[in-house]
């Protein structure tokens, strides 16, 4: 099998590539440069993709005996996915732009162009598996290692991509075993920190950085009444279930501390309110998908629209909730996903990720464009 390793200079992929060679694979290297300006990327622990990753991944490449590439994605990823993460917040939204990544640069474009090329499968150190069931259909599982798992940032994935998709890491029990194994490959990043945090806000101000993209415009915090509570400098830089920073001039009148339950970005206004109000009972969006097989197909449902058991993720650490859902006719025109925790979720946000588990099986995903609160408001 021809396989194409996607290298982002980190430990994982290194050693994901390594044991593609080992399967007897033809492997090729890739890097990803997703910035002309290398600077606007973090670097350290803190991001992926810079200068130093690529040097990191070239070192690994050589090390294995492997072809090794830098390709140029550096306009995709802009309007891909720092264009959409600009585009969500100033919508009231609050994006994830690592699933973006994934579903429109590393499994859309990166994918795309190698099959282009010739190869089979793209591969990558993401933790999670993929099994076939009895009809031959490929499906999206859990990682055997929880702790490490991220089949949630690889929910977007279709089952056209999930047919040219490779993860070597899926059936290892830990990080651990893994950096011991780089360590015995001889592999230098062996003990390379994890990346965290948005790797194209340089200096890790994400408030500050959105502030000079889309401008300040002051506006009112409101209550769950409407009545003013405070200022704010610009609806963007708050987020749902953000507490500080919010510099009310109006105590509540219990005394208790108030959170954001709402950014409205065309009244240009941030609701805030107590805690409990966080909880929220049901979310729906119409960006929805399915990784493999839909729940008709999959058995779990007679006819589209009806109602199946699940789990629902909102974060990529979250624990898992039971819920149900089904496909509903939506708002405008398209149909959405509904999902009804069976009990209420904490701080969800529109433009979070939604992901849909039965089992250990990752079954689609929708991005939430609404949500119901448990709590009414004159609770």
């Amino acid at each position: 099998m021809r396989v194409l390793a996607a290298m982002s200079g980190g430990v994982d992929s290194a050693v994901a590539a390594a044991r593609a060679v080992e399967a007897g694979h033809d492997v090729v290297g890739v890097h990803l440069a997703l910035s002309r300006m290398p600077g606007t990327l973090r670097t350290g622990s803190r991001g992926c993709c810079t200068i130093e990753d690529s040097m990191d991944a070239q070192r690994a490449a050589d090390l294995l005996g492997i072809p090794y590439y830098v390709w140029d994605f550096s306009e995709r990823f802009k309007s891909d996915v720092v264009e959409d993460f600009i585009a969500e917040y100033s919508a009231g939204r609050t994006p994830n732009p690592c699933m973006r990544c994934n579903e429109r640069i590393k499994f859309a474009a990166l994918l795309e162009k190698a099959l282009a090329l010739g190869f089979d499968a793209v591969a990558t150190g993401h933790y999670a598996k993929i099994t076939t069931d009895a009809s031959g259909r490929r499906e999206l599982h859990r990682a055997s290692a929880e702790a490490k798992d991220q089949s949630y940032v690889l929910g977007v994935l279709t089952a056209e991509q999930l047919a040219h998709a490779y993860f070597p890491l899926g059936d290892t029990p830990s990080k651990e075993l893994v950096r011991q194994e780089a360590e015995r490959r001889g592999l230098q990043v062996a003990r390379k920190p994890d990346s965290y945090d948005i790797c194209f806000i340089s200096d890790g101000d994400t408030k500050g950085w959105l502030a000079e993209k889309v401008g300040e415009a002051p506006g009112d915090i409101v209550d769950r009444t409407g009545a003013v509570v405070g200022r704010h400098d610009g609806a963007h830089a708050y987020t749902v279930g953000q507490r500080r920073g919010l510099h009310l001039g109006t105590p509540a009148p219990d005394g208790r501390p108030r959170f954001v339950l709402e950014v409205r970005p065309k009244q240009n206004t941030v609701v805030v309110g107590p805690k409990e109000a966080l909880a929220v009972a049901e979310i729906a969006g119409s960006r929805f998908s399915w990784a493999g097989a839909d729940p008709v197909a999959s058995g779990l449902v007679a006819r589209a629209r009806e109602a199946f058991a699940c789990d629902v993720q909102i974060r990529a650490h979250a624990d898992p909730v039971p819920a149900t859902a089904h496909v509903a006719p939506g708002p405008g025109d398209e149909s959405e996903l509904v999902i009804v925790p069976d009990r209420p979720l904490d701080g969800v946000a529109p433009g979070q990720t939604a992901v849909v588990y039965v089992g250990t099986r990752v079954l689609g995903q929708c991005t939430i464009d609404r949500t119901v609160s448990a709590v009414p408001v004159d609770a």
